[in-house]
């Protein structure tokens, strides 16, 4: 990997998030669902696409066996704001992998930036008071000690668990 030299300036940053902002103004529309209701919903991915396609045009050619209370044109307006949400999904989908990983790999390089400076402040010895210094970025290696296993809940009776 290459390494990233870059900088953000404020004011791209700013007409970054107004871009955002403008994107969530037009699309007032948008859904948030929960795990829960995803789960629950029926997907439409690229095999179902050709066969929601052809539904709506046996639809819309014959009319005549669908039942009352189906809203064909309800239908229609899915149809049309899927196929026109699928390529803004596909490009906001690259572009957050890019931010991803971009955010992944100069993070990694700041973190192992920082790694090196903590090794060379510890083996430089108590320069100018670092020893405190040295100790609180110290703290980010110190482990937890382990909780012994509690049997909360739990009644022994002659030697088993209930």
């Amino acid at each position: 990997m290459t390494p990233i030299s870059a900088a953000l300036s404020q004011s791209d940053r700013d007409a970054v998030m107004g871009a955002v902002a403008t994107i969530k103004a037009k699309l007032p529309f948008l859904v948030d669902l929960n795990a829960d209701e995803r789960k629950a919903l029926p997907k439409m991915g690229d095999k179902s696409r050709a066969f929601v396609s052809k539904a709506l045009e046996v639809a819309t050619q014959n009319p005549d066996f669908l039942p009352r209370s189906f809203d064909l044109e309800e239908m229609r307006k899915d149809v049309q704001l899927f196929e026109a949400l699928y390529p803004l999904l596909l490009s906001m989908t690259q572009l957050q992998e890019l931010l991803d990983d971009t955010c992944l790999a100069v993070g990694s390089e700041a973190y192992a930036a920082a790694l090196q400076v903590y090794g060379y402040a510890k083996a430089s010895g108590n320069v100018d008071g670092m020893d405190a210094v040295v100790g609180e970025m110290g703290q980010r290696f110190a482990r937890k000690p382990r909780k012994a296993k509690s049997l909360e809940g739990a009644v022994k009776v002659e030697g088993a668990a209930i």
